[in-house]
């Protein structure tokens, strides 16, 4: 059994997030989370929402509301989404916390003691028109690389380059649009990443086994000049973590607060401390996940994240944890997403354009979206969401080949031999040769998982739930049991046993269709991953009761699909 720690990137808490967000980060860690458990290791799923920030400001100004009601509000909204689409956190913390405030400042004492903060006065704009500094996602303006019109002042959303305010071309206030603008000298804290070049290309030429879409950032940010440049960890904020020297405010910088950047990342380690004292856990136990004086060493640590977190979580919290010289857990692995589209083109809240979370949980159930969304997932490339590509997700894999597959299964049982599945006899040739087949499948599908490799994993699922309807229709235990209702019943126990299988390695990815069918059928509870199908295939016994489960999935119809596409579409 090994101790695996998993963390989603932090979700935003300025609204609800749409399908893309949920793909990129929280639905296949989730995944993984469930899989790992399956396979009897000791996991800790951590999340949290990331509170800090201008776009935070920003939100709770528009709806009126005082930062900290808006925060506690949003956070409600996220942890009932993530549990509507059966997100298995151990944790759903917060960056606000107590926890991430001591350990956001710990952590800047230790960099600043180990010469790695320096203080810098910069030139930042100020906007006469608000009377204040803007801090850089107070700042919009043309992004001079890529020339996108809405680029902000810390990164361009589109070709993901890290700016500074003062970088863009024609900037304008987000708060009030104003160009009335001026330049101003203000004191602010730099990490030194620049110091950290070594250290950080020593590690992360060492992650061979990394996603390619992880190391080529992580290489490009380090090579091209720009992404290890020293970098301003402050904020002329109000909301946020304040600046602090131990005890004491660094002179000249009252008022300020950390950069929502620095602090995010740290809330990973903070909400495992939230994590231990929320469920009166032994004092101490969260280090034994993150130092490596504490236990972490036998601790494999997963992240998950879309591509614009990877250079924050291959540079700069690298840097962070490794210049505090302090003996903290890194990472091992860091799965990274490219986007996912909607028709095309880009998720658009303001347009109504795509599927946000809460809209999708009112039209359809949660794992109908959790198995097209991990079975398209933008790993290699950009994935493209469209209706029809969902309806035939739905409609072929889960309704026409699973669904159909314990449906007939189901009901031909109830029918002939009533609620009660009849025994086995033993394996016959055509079930020997199922089973072989199947073995070579599932440790396939295993492989895939341990990858991290979530649409090969979805593919190989597919296949096997597809053995299943192939197995039955060769098989055709209603032509059998009119001469021979014994070895018919054997058919159908051994069928039953097939779909006991599904229900388990199937769960990280359909967890609620899962939890049903154990429940309907009366298979036992809190099975692992099944390692020898010999003996796996012969759990189910005679004699045992169970519920004919309705439609587990209802097939999405044209004219639904239509209905949804136009009222999606965007204004």
């Amino acid at each position: 059994m090994a101790r695996i720690l998993i963390t989603s990137a932090l979700p935003y808490i300025n609204g609800v997030k749409h399908l893309g967000n949920l793909v990129g980060s929280q639905l296949p860690a989730d995944t993984f989370a469930r899989f790992m458990r399956l396979k009897n290791h000791e996991v800790l799923f951590i999340c949290a929402t990331d509170e800090h920030g201008t776009p935070a400001e920003l939100a709770a100004k528009e709806a009126n509301t005082e930062i900290n009601d808006f925060c506690s509000s949003m956070w409600e909204s996220q942890k009932n989404l993530s549990d509507g689409f059966s997100l298995s956190f151990d944790y759903f913390g917060r960056s606000s916390s107590k926890e991430n405030h001591a350990l956001t400042q710990n952590f800047a004492k230790a960099l600043h003691e180990n010469n790695l903060i320096e203080e810098v006065l910069e030139k930042q704009i100020f906007s006469l028109t608000d009377n204040r500094f803007l801090p850089d996602r107070y700042i919009e303006g043309e992004c001079p690389n890529c020339g996108y019109d809405k680029a902000r002042g810390d990164q361009c959303e589109i070709c993901t380059k890290q700016l500074e305010p003062t970088d863009l071309i024609e900037p304008r206030s987000a708060i009030s649009g104003s160009k009335n603008l001026e330049i101003r000298e203000t004191k602010h804290l730099y990490i030194r990443q620049s110091l950290m070049r070594e250290k950080l290309e020593q590690w992360i030429s060492k992650k061979d086994d990394w996603p390619i879409l992880t190391t080529s950032i992580a290489k490009k940010w380090l090579n091209d000049g720009e992404g290890l440049k020293d970098r301003g960890i402050t904020r002329d904020l109000k909301w946020g973590i304040p600046v602090k020297k131990g005890k004491d405010p660094w002179p000249g910088l009252e008022g300020k607060v950390f950069y929502v950047w620095f602090d995010a990342p740290i809330e990973y380690i903070a909400a495992t401390e939230e994590w231990e004292k929320a469920n009166d856990i032994k004092p101490g136990t969260w280090e034994t996940w993150w130092r490596l004086d504490k236990g972490a060493e036998d601790v494999r640590y997963f992240q998950f994240m879309a591509k614009d977190n990877i250079p924050f979580h291959t540079l700069s919290f690298p840097a962070t944890i490794m210049g505090s010289n302090e003996p903290w857990k890194l990472v091992d692995y860091i799965k990274g997403f490219n986007w996912l589209l909607y028709e095309g083109g880009k998720f658009s809240t303001s347009q109504g354009r795509g599927v946000f979370m809460d809209q999708a949980l009112e039209l359809l159930p949660s794992d109908y979206w959790r198995w097209w969304l991990l079975s398209n997932a933008p790993e290699t490339s950009d994935s493209d969401f469209t209706w029809e590509s969902f309806q035939s997700g739905v409609n072929k894999d889960l309704s026409d080949v699973l669904g159909n597959f314990v449906s007939r299964i189901t009901k031909f049982t109830n029918s002939k031999f009533g609620a009660e599945i009849p025994e086995l006899t033993k394996f016959d040739n055509n079930q020997v040769i199922i089973v072989t087949e199947l073995s070579g499948k599932v440790s396939s599908l295993s492989d895939h998982m341990n990858n991290v490799e979530i649409r090969k994993a979805c593919a190989e699922l597919r296949n096997i739930w597809t053995i299943g309807n192939e197995y039955l229709q060769t098989a055709e235990p209603w032509k059998i049991y009119k001469e021979n209702p014994i070895e018919a019943g054997s058919i159908i126990n051994f069928s039953f046993n097939l779909i006991y299988l599904y229900s388990i390695i199937s769960e990280p990815f359909i967890p609620d269709t899962c939890n049903r069918i154990i429940e309907d059928l009366g298979f036992p509870k809190g099975s692992a991953w099944p390692e020898d199908l010999d003996s796996f295939l012969q759990t189910v016994k005679g004699g045992q009761k169970f519920n004919v489960p309705e439609n587990l999935f209802q097939k999405i119809t044209d004219e639904e699909r239509e209905t949804f596409a136009a009222k999606f579409s965007g204004s």
